[in-house]
């Protein structure tokens, strides 16, 4: 059985409360990712994603630059712990209706798996 530890991203990209999402986008966008965590004091306290952005900045005709990630951030952050199997994360993202989970090692922040990382062991006949 694969664990989420095996497909999880453990490059964690994060942004200070209170940038405007332009600078989130654009982060985004250089590191080609679909998402950043939201830091406060040293605490991750929520996620930015694509359609975050795309719903709440771009569809609603906001200035990207004038608005602050944590207006449109989604939170608290759905996590899972590195060693639960595959199945229990797809479990917690249909159930929290989010394509992105924190991955915690003794409930510290090591990764991010998407959903995207789910399909990989799919399309490769692993899962």
């Amino acid at each position: 059985m694969m664990t989420v530890k095996e497909i999880m991203k453990r490059d964690v990209v994060s942004v200070p409360y209170g940038v405007p999402v332009v600078q989130a986008a654009k982060m985004m966008r250089q590191r080609k990712i679909g998402s950043v965590f939201v830091r406060l004091e040293g605490r991750i306290v929520g996620i930015v994603t694509e359609p975050d952005i795309v719903r709440e900045v771009v569809g609603a005709e906001r200035n990207p630059a004038l608005i602050a990630v944590e207006d449109v951030m989604s939170f608290p952050i759905v996590e899972i712990e590195e060693r639960s199997p595959l199945t229990e994360a797809a479990d917690l993202m249909e159930r929290h209706a989010t394509r992105h989970l924190a991955v915690t090692k003794s409930g510290e922040l090591v990764g991010v798996v998407s959903v995207r990382d789910l399909l990989h062991p799919v399309s490769i006949d692993e899962f």
